[in-house]
């Protein structure tokens, strides 16, 4: 049989297909998703869960003129085959290749980069009332997952719904599942609907909705008023959006394209915002993914063994599991401990933890900010919340963490996964943000541990504090052995660590964090090349340790190194340090050493998707660059070329 897919340039070419042609291609459709992401890793299962959905959208409406709102970006790639860019399907997620996620710079057909929950509704309503302030005609769509219509963002748009007075569709894609089993009572409102139907409930479901729109002259009030009387369903979802004041169809079936095609086509010339719920299964159509949709949520490449199971290619020994082994086993200890996250278990290195002490153990869904103020409730009862959130999400938590952490100067700790460049999830999850957020609120230390280690100690560290505790670390696999014998000392507040003297050193490279590996290896090529040099392991970048201010009032030049942005980050509270420290002693000898100093950090710009070692190499943080910059100081030559970004 010839495939389908190689005829299809973009989304008008399958409007002619019949339904068979349809599923015919949507069976293609998942065989090259599990084949590319197999190869570059990506989000496999939600991906197959919506194929046939994002067929029927695409053969009713016409999104060069329509738009269509992705809500958490990843569920895309039919999307994006369908948009023509299958020929670079094969560079998903690779450097100068295609998003993992919606990127307006790839294509008209993508509306907003998105990588984050609960934005579809909010923007939709935007796009919906900029329609109708300019009398345009275009469809808008959200497509919204069971796990980020319970986001608290999603519900505040669901309250504003009505300011649209014309067409606007929110899709509820149902699975039941978001990266863990969906949490929460409304949550488990739409798991008991969905566990109240059997397949013939769904069935006639959808042709009720058909026999009864507002089609041939019949109002909207009166349709919705006999569609309902039709139903005979113990829980009726209805209840849940039609309080709001918000028209509900469904459920219905999202695999069967020729139901949907039909809905779509009726339900697109209603005259205000509807709501369709639609059943899908994550994973559909690989049985590996289907059967532990959480394990194929976001995978490394993998080995496909056919149909029957995979192997998933084993990674080194990274922070997260080592972060997940320490919380558990300090959680051993003391009973006070609790973990939080926000849907994110796996991701966080959780399920030790959860698996341990399961009353002990919190996931909240997709609402960060309740994240937080939970665990202020916690540390306000005395007990010791370990909130363990990627930085990139964390970055919606902002206020929270100000109101209730920081202004109560609650013992609440951040456990920041993803910190700094992520590699191939690009700009919307890298972590560069948090050491800028999180310094420029009292109270709050920020501890960067470098390894294993130190990443314990940090861990004990904070278990013990009276003050909201940040504790940063990459998406990185670990050094074997660790980086330095001196790593192996407690944590003492704001005080780093000296891991390399330099015999009679003039430069001092200071390291955030991991990035201490590059500076380590930096220090060796420069001993070998006649240049001596500190090394220094920073620990906190905030507050920042008196022992490298005393660096600059011994006339050394510093290199500092950070996986952040070099706006706001820990280089940028050492120079304002410093030159605090220097007018307040009119020490001209720190002056001058501030006037040399480099930051070698991330750009006041986005960084696109890429392996995290190319990502680190485009922004400096490498032994390379940091042997260039000290053989230019060394040398004498000018410091304006030193300065990166």
């Amino acid at each position: 049989m010839a495939k389908l897919l190689e005829t299809i340039d973009g989304p008008q070419d399958i409007k002619s297909f019949t339904a068979e042609q349809l599923n015919q291609l949507a069976d293609e459709m998942r065989d090259l998703i599990t084949v590319s992401v197999s190869r570059t890793g990506g989000h496999l299962a939600s991906n197959l869960g919506v194929v046939e959905m994002t067929i029927a959208l695409h053969y009713v409406f016409d999104f060069a003129k329509d738009r269509l709102l992705w809500d958490v970006g990843h569920q895309c790639y039919a999307h994006k085959i369908l948009t023509g860019r299958k020929d670079k399907f094969d560079q998903l997620r690779q450097e100068n290749g295609l998003s993992g996620f919606p990127s307006p710079a790839e294509s008209p057909y993508d509306a907003f980069s998105v990588g984050h929950a609960g934005t579809a509704i909010s923007t939709a309503l935007g796009m919906a009332l900029g329609a109708q302030y300019n009398n345009s005609d275009e469809k808008i769509v959200a497509l919204v997952g069971d796990a980020s219509i319970v986001n608290g963002l999603s519900f505040e748009a669901l309250n504003n719904i009505g300011l649209a007075k014309r067409q606007m569709l929110v899709v509820l894609n149902d699975n039941s599942m978001a990266i863990d089993v969906t949490q929460g009572a409304v949550a488990k409102f739409l798991s008991g609907i969905r566990l109240s139907h059997t397949y013939e409930d769904i069935r006639k479901t959808t042709s009720r909705i058909l026999e009864h729109l507002p089609v041939f002259g019949r109002t909207m009030e009166g349709a919705l008023e006999n569609f309902k009387k039709t139903l005979r369903m113990a829980i009726s979802p209805s209840r849940l959006f039609e309080s709001l004041n918000i028209p509900y169809f469904g459920p219905v079936d999202g695999h069967d394209i020729r139901s949907l095609i039909d809905l779509f086509t009726a339900i697109k010339e209603l005259d205000r915002p509807v709501i369709l719920h639609v059943y899908t299964k994550k994973g559909k159509g690989f049985t590996p993914a289907d059967t532990n949709p959480r394990k194929y949520h976001s995978t490394g490449p993998f080995e496909l063994n056919g149909e029957a199971g995979v192997s998933v290619t084993p990674g080194k020994r990274s922070f997260t599991e080592a972060f997940g082994d320490a919380l558990a086993s300090l959680g051993a200890r003391d009973d006070k401990v609790i973990a939080i996250t926000a849907a994110m278990p796996d991701g966080t290195g959780l399920n030790k933890f959860r698996k341990s002490f399961p009353t002990r153990y919190i996931d909240v869904g997709i609402a960060e900010s309740v994240a937080v103020d939970v665990a202020a409730g916690l540390a306000k009862q005395g007990f010791k919340p370990f909130v363990c959130i990627y930085s990139t999400f964390l970055q919606r938590t902002v206020d929270q963490i100000f109101q209730e952490a920081s202004l109560q100067n609650l013992p609440v700790v951040f456990c920041i996964d993803r910190a700094g460049v992520v590699g191939s999830d690009g700009p919307t999850h890298h972590g560069m943000l948090d050491i800028g957020f999180m310094r420029m609120l009292p109270n709050i230390e920020v501890l960067c541990p470098a390894d294993e280690q130190d990443l314990k100690l940090a861990i004990e560290y904070a278990a013990e504090a009276t003050c909201p505790i940040a504790i940063r670390y990459p998406k990185e696999d670990l050094a074997e052995g660790g980086l330095a014998a001196e790593l192996a000392v407690p944590y003492h507040r704001g005080k780093s660590v000296f891991v390399r003297h330099g015999e009679n050193a003039r430069i001092a490279l200071v390291a955030v964090g991991s990035i201490l590996a590059e500076a380590l290896k930096a220090a060796k090529i420069l001993q070998e090349q006649g240049i001596e040099t500190d090394v220094v392991s920073a620990r906190f970048a905030k507050p920042v340790d008196t022992a490298i201010m005393n660096l600059l009032a011994q006339d050394k030049t510093l290199i500092i190194a950070e996986d952040h942005s070099v706006s706001c980050g820990f280089g940028s509270a050492v120079l304002e340090e410093a030159v605090r420290a220097a007018a307040a002693s009119e020490d001209a000898v720190m002056q001058k050493a501030i006037g040399r100093t480099v930051l070698l950090a991330g750009p006041d710009g986005f960084i696109p998707a890429a392996a995290r070692h190319r990502q680190l190499a485009w922004i400096g943080l490498t032994a390379e660059r940091m042997v260039e910059a000290a053989r230019q100081i060394a040398a004498g030559e000018s410091m304006s070329i030193l300065r990166h970004h």
